[in-house]
């Protein structure tokens, strides 16, 4: 097997400061649901405005105790190996080389807190799993029979998963990782892969997972799962747009400044086991995923999002995506656009923090600035599904603005109205002089 070129792109801070991510399934992306077939869609990603290339588990799965026709992607039999329904370590290699040369980064779904029952270290290393008291073999946990629980007091195991990881950057020159359920795995096991990994190359490393102590030396990135919950709490019109303000108030104190939160409205668990973002969102899916991309963070868009797929996608049977063109396509391309031109709207300490505008008494509104250097913006969301109007009481959002969609123009100014349609939002661009 030829080893992929060595093309290091993604040194924090320069290539991760305006990225975009893009979760991939290739089991399901295409009907042939390999690596060939999902490289014709390179191009298209790159010109959707995508930067990083998240690939669920691309090892082989479990057959003992599988689930559905082909079981779960995170049921790894072997961790240094590739599924062979998805092509050869060649084939792999090559897609891993093509990514690099579109400038595009990719990183691998690692799935470090459990195994397939079938899994190559199981009968030589039973002692590397949890065991019951009388010596059995145990799952995670009452739903998850299909994957038996790893042993993080071993550290010979630990040693031989690190091992395993560093393998990928090496021999493919993957850049980095998705974590799976990070915080089921002792943190100091984090701590020391990233200390490991950070020897073959700079990587890029993110957690599904909100504890703080997760950022301090493992990761880069984590899910905002707490947000995206208030959204469609939101969207369900059990909270209003006004209960934003707490979240964006208190969320960063919990974190040290330079991690990055990611944001999204779905991903694969949340389409497959919670419904699309059309059955949770309703009619204010757009709203939310613009919303996504104006905040502090790295959006995410799940495959099938820029093609309005409008089904819960199988997890453990084949279940290809229809890919067309729909108003995401250029909805989301236009919102990649803005994300990498516009500083203010950078990730993490390279962007800018989000600062309320008050108005009058309308707790339906979420209304706030980002602004860094000559860049700012207003943004303007009506997070309900009435009409609604507007009234600035504070000076610092007065401007004269267009906006990003539309390109019409606005004089925003203390006591006059505005009014906004159900959902409906505004992305404000002012450019400013700067002495």
């Amino acid at each position: 097997m030829k080893k992929t070129k060595k093309l290091t792109i993604n040194k924090y801070p320069e290539k991760i400061k305006d990225s975009v991510i893009y979760e991939v399934n290739i089991r399901q992306y295409t009907e042939e649901g390999t690596f060939k077939a999902f490289k014709k869609h390179i191009p298209r990603l790159k010109e959707l405005g995508v930067d990083i290339l998240w690939l669920m588990p691309v090892h082989p799965v479990g057959q003992k105790n599988k689930k559905g026709e082909l079981g779960s992607s995170y049921s790894v039999q072997n961790y240094t190996e590739i599924n062979p329904e998805f092509g050869t370590k060649e084939d792999f290699a090559d897609l891993v080389e093509y990514i690099h040369k579109n400038r595009m980064m990719i990183i691998l779904d690692w799935v470090a807190n459990h195994t397939a029952w079938d899994n190559v270290w199981i009968d030589k290393h039973k002692d590397w799993y949890i065991q019951d008291s009388s010596g059995n073999i145990v799952s995670p946990c009452k739903d998850w029979e299909d994957v038996a629980k790893l042993d993080y007091q071993n550290r010979q195991m630990r040693q031989e998963m690190i091992k395993s990881m560093q393998y990928w950057l090496s021999e493919f020159d993957i850049d980095g990782f998705r974590c799976d359920m990070a915080m089921l795995v002792p943190t100091d096991f984090w701590n020391d892969a990233r200390k490991e990994l950070e020897k073959v190359k700079p990587v890029f490393m993110l957690a599904e997972a909100e504890e703080p102590d997760l950022m301090i030396s493992a990761f880069n990135a984590n899910y905002s799962w707490d947000l995206l919950h208030l959204a469609e709490s939101i969207a369900k019109a059990h909270k209003r747009g006004v209960d934003l303000i707490d979240y964006f108030l208190d969320d960063p104190k919990k974190f040290i400044s330079k991690t990055i939160r990611m944001t999204f409205t779905t991903n694969h668990d949340e389409n497959s086991w919670n419904g699309t973002v059309f059955e949770r969102f309703g009619d204010s899916y757009k709203t939310f995923s613009a919303f996504m991309f104006v905040i502090p963070g790295m959006p995410l868009i799940y495959n099938g999002q820029e093609a309005c797929v409008n089904k819960r996608i199988k997890f453990f049977d084949k279940d290809s995506i229809e890919w067309k063109n729909c108003e995401m396509s250029d909805f989301l391309k236009k919102l990649c656009k803005l994300k990498h031109q516009n500083k203010a709207l950078w990730n993490g300490q390279c962007g800018s923090p989000l600062v309320f505008v008050p108005c009058e008494t309308n707790f339906h509104i979420s209304t706030f600035i980002r602004q860094k250097d000559e860049n700012k913006l207003l943004l303007l969301f009506n997070l309900s599904n009435n009409p609604t109007e507007v009234k600035y009481t504070d000076t610092k959002a007065e401007g004269h603005y267009f906006e990003y969609f539309s390109g019409e123009k606005y004089e925003i100014k203390v006591g006059n109205t505005y009014k906004l349609k159900p959902w409906e939002f505004l992305i404000l661009i002012e450019k400013i002089k700067v002495s």
